[in-house]
């Protein structure tokens, strides 16, 4: 190796070891995933610049892959992709955990081209090495050159592997935090929201469209003659009827928009963020539509049908706080029940007046 080129080499080895510190210090001091992620390809960026790169992940309930991260040219087309472990190059490294250096990928028989045709982008030369984690893979940084650029080296590899190795203790550290958060606002019989996380939340929204001036609404329900479940079939299947309401109403929802919380007992809520009074009663009615349409307890062998009475309110118009929204979907809601159940209430409109502080209990 002649002066030139060992200086090079030993420039890039210094840049290396300087990224990899800056990067283990960094992943440490944040649990927080989407920064972790974040800080994982701006370090691929700097230290290896391809054209085009991507971070792949498997969602923990469809088995699928997703692409988490995509940049570069035609990067938003492949967002909302989903590809099957196996499939293509990038599927193949996550199914046998092994990584993969491709020059050429026309000679490559697992290369998947639909990913090429969905972002108008010609990839020739591909780099993928696997997030492992306590031997489960977790998923994939991908890295791609198309034909103008210079092909990946064993020497890229060597230093996505490196990477690869923070990035996926960094993402399972993080993933387990989430867990664990999870578990203090999620009601442990439906997987919904629980009630202290549907206040905080509430908080939060209710100072946002205050100062976005952005409408917000909440829908309150209850669902009518429940006890009859409980007194005909028993408790436990009482408790798997609360899980079937709660994933209809999860279904019902806008992705990342609408959060459903179990309020207690078998009253439920779904928070609607910048929807307005007109909006949320469609929502309402689409509730009461689905349990009159759905047949709860099939998979138990029973056939059992339910029906919701629904309050619906919004601020500003109905509330002018969190508590007072709450107290104002909930009291509409029991005028559902009073109009004879099955149907939908809309609150009363606010008179401006400050109301007593106290939230209603979850019964």
């Amino acid at each position: 190796m002649n002066p030139a080129d060992l200086l090079s080499a030993m420039k890039r080895t210094v840049e290396q070891l300087a990224a990899f510190n800056e990067m283990a210090k960094a992943l440490t001091s944040t649990l927080e995933l989407r920064e972790v992620l974040t800080l994982v390809m701006q370090k691929v960026s700097a230290l290896l610049r391809p054209r085009n790169w991507s971070l792949i992940l498997q969602d923990e309930r469809s088995g699928k892959l997703y692409f988490e991260i995509a940049v570069g040219e035609g990067a938003e087309a492949l967002k909302g992709l989903q590809l099957n472990p196996g499939e293509g190059i990038a599927g193949a490294v996550f199914a046998s955990g092994t990584a993969r250096l491709v020059h050429d990928v026309g000679g490559d028989p697992s290369f998947a081209p639909r990913f090429d045709e969905a972002s108008a982008f010609h990839t020739r030369s591909l780099l993928a090495v696997p997030l492992v984690a306590r031997e489960r893979v977790l998923g994939v940084i991908e890295l791609v050159n198309g034909p103008t650029e210079p092909t990946f080296t064993p020497e890229d590899l060597t230093t996505l592997t490196a990477i690869a190795d923070y990035a996926a203790i960094a993402i399972e550290n993080a993933r387990n935090f989430r867990r664990v958060q999870e578990l203090t606002i999620t009601d442990e019989h439906t997987g919904c929201f629980n009630a202290r996380h549907l206040r905080a939340q509430l908080e939060q929204e209710v100072k946002r469209s205050a100062r976005f001036r952005h409408p917000l609404s909440l829908v309150f329900l209850d669902l009518d003659h429940f006890k009859s479940i409980n007194d005909r079939h028993g408790h436990l299947v009482g408790s798997a009827t609360l899980k079937e309401v709660g994933d209809v109403l999860i279904s019902l929802g806008r992705h990342n928009l609408d959060a459903v919380f179990r309020y207690g007992g078998d009253e439920f809520a779904v928070m609607l963020i910048e929807t307005d009074i007109a909006g949320a009663q469609v929502i309402a009615q689409r509730i009461c539509e689905a349990f009159r349409g759905h047949r709860f307890l099939r998979e138990q062998g029973l056939d059992v049908s339910l029906t919701a009475s629904v309050g619906v309110a919004s601020f500003p118009d109905h509330a002018t706080s969190a508590t007072d929204l709450i107290r104002a979907a909930d009291f509409a809601m029991y005028a559902a029940k009073g109009q004879g159940r099955d149907g939908i209430a809309v609150a009363e409109r606010t008179t401006g007046e400050e109301a007593p502080t106290e939230v209603p209990f979850a019964r």
